[in-house]
């Protein structure tokens, strides 16, 4: 089922937590809404759940207008980030609260209860768990409890609020990938809410980046990692560098440095900054004579198979961070201290931006984002 929603807005007093958002949510896909703390997030989820009233705006879900429908007739399983389990409730009677309240008439006799409780309990794989209490069972279990206790009811639309968010990073990691894979399984229409970029990248099939209330961008995982709109989608996903640049003639250039840049015959000319990534910075041991800056090894920290290098640029006040494969420190000799050469092969110059910090969301102000 598609989502579309039309021109939503959102107030808390004078905060504006939604602003004006449009999106078209094809059904069949996997959204992450992504953003830091009070971008607006999690309210835009509930209100498509119909957990909060917009001000003004309108939510349909495959062309019909759910905007003043009742939650419990929206079709929509909702789980939260901690669980919500009925914890004197076993693992079965969890899973099947949502089918034995429902009004006589549209309830699901004994058998036909038990056969899709533990039919959903062996797609999240913890048939074995039905007869225990939620307090027996660990933190990832319990969310996938969750999970199959709103799929229970045969949503239209599945919704998931930071649903790996109080999980230590080894569980999250493991529940990415089992998450993907059953959504392949089901193809059911679901929207997630995460401030976790790597999540959204790894898990989504698109990525809609929020801050302060409004739609920042929106695209494949792809698409938006590879080519943001503006400086604050690259900044906010992952980790960047920052040099002033100037883009004169179809070209950029850090001092007498050209950079290479995507789609430089459309850059209006002027002053402005270039983000680089860490792992499109080039290390050499020695000036090849083909354009570099010289810098030196201010530290070098390796995590796996990973290099991650801090460097300084003669004259330059801010640190230079830079990612390698960790084979190549031994080839290339490189140790703290040591005078190296640095070459962006890669960046993305925004006109306009000099001497400015990249953009920082405002912190939370409201508690349900």
């Amino acid at each position: 089922m598609s989502i579309e929603i039309e021109h939503v807005n959102k107030r808390f007093g004078h905060f504006v937590a939604v602003d004006n958002v449009s999106l078209s949510l094809p059904a069949g896909q996997l959204t992450a809404l992504l953003g830091p703390s009070g971008s607006g997030k999690t309210t835009l989820l509930r209100i498509i759940a119909g957990l909060e009233h917009a001000d003004s705006g309108r939510i349909r879900f495959h062309g019909e207008d759910a905007t003043d429908v009742h939650v419990s007739r929206r079709g929509v399983g909702f789980v939260f980030q901690h669980y919500a389990l009925f914890k004197h409730m076993t693992v079965f009677d969890n899973v099947a609260y949502g089918l034995t309240v429902k009004p006589r008439r549209l309830r699901p006799g004994k058998a036909e209860i038990r056969r899709r409780v533990m039919e959903l309990l062996e797609l999240v794989q913890l048939d074995w768990t039905a007869h225990r209490l939620p307090s027996q069972l660990s933190g990832g279990q319990r969310q996938r409890i969750a999970l199959a206790r709103a799929l229970a009811v045969e949503p239209k639309v599945l919704l998931l609020d930071e649903p790996f968010g109080a999980l230590d990073a080894q569980v999250r990691a493991e529940l990415r990938r089992w998450l993907r894979r059953l959504h392949d399984d089901i193809h059911l229409t679901t929207v997630f809410v995460t401030h976790d970029q790597e999540e959204a990248l790894e898990v989504s099939d698109r990525i809609v980046v929020m801050n302060q209330g409004r739609v920042e961008q929106e695209g494949t995982p792809e698409a938006v990692y590879d080519h943001p709109v503006n400086p604050f989608v690259f900044s906010f996903l992952g980790q960047v560098n920052l040099f002033h640049a100037r883009v004169q003639d179809g070209q950029a250039r850090i001092g007498d440095l050209a950079l290479p840049m995507a789609a430089p015959d459309h850059q209006p000319e002027g002053d402005g900054l270039a983000y680089v990534r860490p792992h499109d910075i080039e290390i050499l041991a020695e000036d090849d004579g083909q354009g570099a800056l010289a810098a030196v090894i201010q530290g070098i920290t390796v995590v796996g198979p990973t290099a991650r290098l801090e460097l300084k640029v003669a004259g330059g006040k801010d640190l230079i961070h830079a990612e390698l494969p960790k084979t190549q420190l031994a080839p290339l000799g490189l140790s703290p201290g040591m005078k190296t050469w640095v070459r962006p092969v890669n960046s993305r110059v925004f006109v306009g931006h000099r001497n400015q910090n990249p953009p920082v969301a405002e912190p939370a102000l409201h508690p349900r984002d």
